[in-house]
C-alpha cells in the first residue's frame, strides 16, 4: 500500500529550546554524563530532560565509559529513553527478518544495532538508530572513528515517549545524511510497517500491514510484516 505524502526535505532540523531543571554539582556520575574522571553530575526531577553542554570530544570521552547511551546535538548531551521489552524484541525481529533478506538477495549490505552511533555532520547530531543498514562499506565521521556517515537505510521502533520526535525533529535530521535512501518506522500497537523513500527533494510514504509486505526498493528486498510480529513465546500481535 503506498501514500502519497511527499514534503520538501527541510534546509535545517529544527531544534527545540533546552527544559528547565536540574543543577550541576560534581560528585558521583548520575544520569548526565561529563568529561573527565572526575564528571560533573545531574541533580533533577522526575520527568525532565536534563541536557549538559560539552565539545563533541569531550561527548566521545564521556560515551566510552558512560553506563547507559546519549544523544548529542550541538553541544548539548542528554541521556535516551529506556526501551520496552516489546520494542526490544520488535528491533531484533525486523534486523533477522531484513539481514535473512539481504543474505539471500546476495546484497553488500550489513545491519547494524543501536549500538552503532550514526554521525550526523550537517546538524551536528550523534544519535543511536535502533537499527542501521549500510552497503559497499562503512565510512566514518573524521571527528569520530566510531560515528557512521553513510547509512543507507535506518529502522525506529515507535513507543509512546519517541513517536513524535521520531517521525518529526529527528527524521527531519536523518534526512541530511546524503547516503540515505529509507526510513523505516516499525508500530508497537498494531501490525504496521512503513517505509519513506527518498526521490529527489521529496520523501514518499508506503506502509505495509499483516499479510502484506514491506518492500525496501534501495536495498532490493521485501520483508513480511507478519514474520516480523511473530512471537515465538506465543503472545497475541499487537493490533
Amino acid at each position: 500500500m503506498s501514500l502519497d505524502t511527499r514534503a520538501a526535505v527541510p534546509a535545517r532540523a529544527a531544534v527545540p529550546a533546552p527544559p528547565p531543571g536540574g543543577k550541576l554539582r560534581p560528585g558521583r556520575r548520575g544520569r548526565g554524563v561529563g568529561p573527565g574522571p572526575g564528571c560533573w553530575c545531574y541533580g533533577f526531577a522526575m520527568g525532565a530532560a536534563p541536557k549538559l553542554r560539552m565539545t563533541y570530544a569531550e561527548y566521545l570521552a564521556a560515551e566510552e565509559t558512560a553506563a547507559e547511551k546519549h544523544e548529542y546535538l550541538r553541544g548539548e548531551v542528554w541521556a535516551m529513553a529506556g526501551g520496552t521489552i516489546e520494542h526490544a524484541r520488535l528491533a531484533m525481529s525486523f534486523g533477522g527478518e531484513l539481514r535473512n533478506a539481504l543474505a539471500e538477495a546476495r546484497r553488500p549490505c550489513v545491519v547494524l544495532s543501536s549500538d552503532a552511533r550514526v554521525r550526523i555532520r550537517a546538524t551536528d547530531r550523534a544519535t543511536y538508530p535502533d537499527l542501521s543498514v549500510v552497503c559497499g562499506g562503512i565510512e566514518r565521521a573524521s571527528d569520530d572513528p566510531h560515528g557512521i556517515v553513510n547509512p543507507t537505510v535506518i529502522v525506529e521502533v515507535l513507543s509512546d515517549s519517541t513517536s513524535a520526535e521520531d517521525r518529526g525533529e529527528k527524521f527531519a535530521h536523518y534526512r541530511r545524511l546524503l547516503s540515505l535512501r529509507e526510513y523505516v518506522l516499525v508500530s508497537q500497537k498494531e501490525q504496521r510497517l512503513e517505509v519513506y523513500h527518498r526521490e529527489g527533494d521529496f520523501w514518499r510514504l508506503a506502509e505495509a500491514r499483516s499479510g502484506q509486505s514491506l518492500r525496501l526498493e534501495s536495498l532490493g528486498v521485501a520483508i513480511s510484516v507478519d514474520a516480523v510480529y511473530a512471537d515465538p513465546l506465543g503472545a497475541a500481535p499487537p493490533g
